[in-house]
């Protein structure tokens, strides 16, 4: 009797350790990640808005896009004097959530920050999700050393450094948490930094907003029914863009191959490719593949699209990223996904504006490989209405889209076809 009255004592005592245990962790985890939060959340406010700044200014003053080539030597000096000229970009921080890279320099932060912000100002065409997960990801490294945390702490910080930084930029907290935690290895996701990922995303996209920042939002003019005939558009619409999204993964990683290979000289290659860039939009006479290109994602919502716009832009962003200019691609995919789904919802009979929220989202899927965050990018962007539509667009995206992908450094860890274990990278 008094054995049993015993080992009840004691489960009940490892019970309360247990509680009391994961009550620390929580208070651990919730100081850590208001700090890098905040940490992230400021750097990302004053890039958005430098990017803004410079892109009001290149609007105005379309002489600057003449300084791109200034602009690419200049960057490929700054990566050179810094002793940072080999680095992987936004792979180099999948590598260190894989732990095959131990830490990420704080100086990739300041040089993206200062690179994208080159690359805008004078029209090169890249976006600045990439360039927001380098910088959170420095930043959420950095907090790690200071604070002497192991490296199993130190990777989640990484992520809680990515969610921030991506939140703060597009207002998308919800998005922005599991991406963090679902775009490194494809199959599993690091529950562990749930909590940390998701109270750095909200405290950094409530920083943002009271800085100034507002949300990206889109509405839709009209969500159609979901009948059989709606459906089999969506279906046809989302393996076309699945395959294009596939598209752009392979030209993005061609064209870095061959302007390397062609131009092995840094500065000659990021010339040549700046020449070219100045070249399409002089010929074209339109500023619309300059940049992110944010005001013609919301054209395409609206309904307006120039049937070869989505081509034109993945031409443009492949050879100024493979050229060495720096942003993201994030941004572009967003881009290419709006002007196709559009142009696809005018041949389909479907809506173009819900057609370009299709499209964005079956892009950003197939390039990523995310979709829960793709599905919930959709959610937080043009809202709940279509959500099936949204859901099985991401889910066919991300089955046709194979195994390619924007960054080398991710992994595809199970099969999209089986419950299989593949563990290899995306190509």
């Amino acid at each position: 009797m008094f054995g049993l009255r015993r080992i009840n004592r004691d489960s009940i005592q490892e019970k309360l350790k247990s509680i009391v245990g994961n009550l620390g962790v929580f208070c651990k985890w919730s100081l850590i990640a208001i700090l890098v939060g905040v940490a992230a959340g400021a750097f990302s406010t004053a890039f958005g808005h430098c990017i803004n700044f410079v892109t009001t200014f290149r609007t105005n003053h379309l002489w600057t896009i003449f300084f791109l080539p200034f602009a690419g030597m200049l960057i490929i000096y700054l990566y050179k004097v810094c002793d940072y000229e080999k680095n992987k970009g936004t792979d180099q921080v999948f590598l260190t959530v894989h732990a095959e890279k131990k830490d990420i320099p704080f100086r990739m932060a300041p040089l993206i920050f200062i690179s994208t912000v080159l690359t805008h100002l004078c029209g090169g065409s890249a976006g600045r999700e990439g360039a927001a997960l380098q910088m959170g990801g420095s930043i959420g490294s950095t907090i790690g050393r200071i604070l002497h945390l192991d490296e199993k702490d130190r990777i989640v910080l990484v992520m809680c450094g990515m969610s921030a930084a991506f939140s703060a930029l597009f207002g998308t907290p919800m998005a922005a948490t599991i991406f963090a935690m679902e775009v490194e290895s494809v199959g599993i996701m690091y529950y562990a930094a749930l909590l940390p990922c998701a109270l750095s995303a909200i405290i950094a996209s409530r920083f943002a907003v009271n800085m100034g920042i507002n949300p990206e939002s889109f509405l839709i003019q009209e969500v159609p029914e979901f009948t059989v005939q709606n459906s089999l558009k969506v279906v046809i619409l989302a393996i076309l863009c699945a395959y294009l999204s596939a598209f752009f993964c392979v030209m993005l990683h061609t064209a870095n191959r061959y302007l390397r290979a062609y131009f092995r000289n840094p500065y000659v290659r990021i010339v040549v490719a700046a020449v070219f860039v100045i070249a399409v939009n002089l010929l074209l006479h339109t500023t619309d593949y300059m940049g992110a290109g944010i005001d013609v994602i919301e054209r395409a919502v609206e309904g307006e699209v120039r049937p070869e716009a989505f081509l034109l832009k993945m031409i443009l962003t492949a050879v100024t990223l493979g050229a060495g200019f720096k942003g993201g691609e994030i941004v572009p995919s967003f881009y290419i996904g709006a002007t196709a789904g559009c142009f696809l919802g005018y041949m389909l009979g479907l809506s173009p504006s819900f057609a370009a929220a299709l499209g964005m989202t079956a892009v950003f899927c197939g390039v990523t490989n995310c979709p829960i965050s793709s599905v919930l990018i959709a959610f937080e962007l043009f809202g709940y209405s279509g959500n099936c539509f949204y859901l099985v667009t991401a889910a066919i995206a991300y089955l046709l889209s194979g195994y390619y992908g924007l960054y080398s450094g991710q992994k595809i860890v199970y099969s999209k076809a089986k419950t299989e274990y593949i563990n290899f990278k995306t190509k």
